[in-house]
């Protein structure tokens, strides 16, 4: 979160609206008509019914206190209107605060497919729908207790605990294996690799093993981790989570499952 973006987020004026171009409302209506396609029959029972409460419009971007105001009455969060990019003492906070953070600007048609910092699509398609289920919501809140009292060096590994569970967290269920991370449901392409690929490792969930995992923002995943069910968060927020941090930093880290980033000429 220390780089800087190349995208800038609209500002909301004084009744709390921002003013999309007609380009950026098309953009989300593409997006969204796209992955709705895409992830029927893969998305969680939770995640689908989270998604009907909101009732996002898909000819425009929403405001965000249509969403607040689902997210408010069903498990007490709301949405926070920030910059493209945040420190990660504010992206803790405002997790503790039951507030989701926004950034409120659209990828570009150039970065149509996948982008490296999360957008308003991926923001609110890919994450709000979830945080009206009460274990979701719960567990995301502690994590954002946990991350701002820590100190640097745990966030790294708390960061780990985030990004397998509320980015790319599968759902073990008796129809079969779905999805419940926001960052694979607002992926087309990960959408379908995520369940579909043969390529991917699928691991039962365990937190030592997880806070242990390194990872790329910038590749499909090797692998992910599953719960079996999503009241499993209740019970993984309320570990002794920090001892866990603790414990994985004795033990060190799994050799990653991939290659290390190519360095681009300066």
């Amino acid at each position: 979160m220390t780089k800087t973006s190349k995208y800038v987020s609209r500002q909301s004026d004084a009744n709390g609206i921002i003013h999309w171009s007609d380009e950026e409302n098309q953009i989300w209506h593409e997006l969204i008509t796209r992955q709705l396609g895409v992830i029927e029959g893969k998305a969680c029972d939770e995640y689908m019914a989270g998604l009907q409460r909101l009732n996002l419009p898909t000819d425009r971007i929403p405001q965000l206190e249509e969403v607040s105001k689902v997210l408010r009455a069903t498990t007490g969060w709301e949405c926070a209107e920030v910059p493209a990019l945040i420190s990660f003492d504010r992206f803790f906070e405002l997790l503790a605060n039951k507030q989701f953070p926004v950034a409120t600007f659209i990828r570009s048609r150039e970065e149509f497919d996948y982008l490296q910092e999360p957008d308003i699509f991926h923001e609110i398609f890919g994450h709000c729908a979830m945080l009206t289920n009460p274990a979701f919501a719960e567990f995301t809140h502690i994590y954002g207790q946990l991350g701002l009292a820590a100190n640097k060096q745990d966030r790294v590994y708390l960061a780990r605990l985030y990004w397998f569970t509320i980015e790319f967290g599968l759902l073990q269920t008796p129809d079969g294996l779905r999805i419940y991370g926001g960052g694979i449901l607002s992926s087309p392409g990960e959408t379908r690799y995520a369940l579909q690929s043969e390529l991917p490792e699928r691991k039962p969930f365990d937190a030592l093993d997880v806070l242990r995992t390194p990872y790329r923002i910038d590749i499909m995943q090797p692998i992910y981790f599953m719960i079996n069910r999503i009241d499993d968060l209740f019970d993984i927020a309320h570990l002794d989570l920090m001892a866990l941090v603790e414990q994985a930093r004795a033990l060190g880290l799994h050799a990653p499952k991939f290659p290390p980033k190519e360095k681009q000429a300066s």
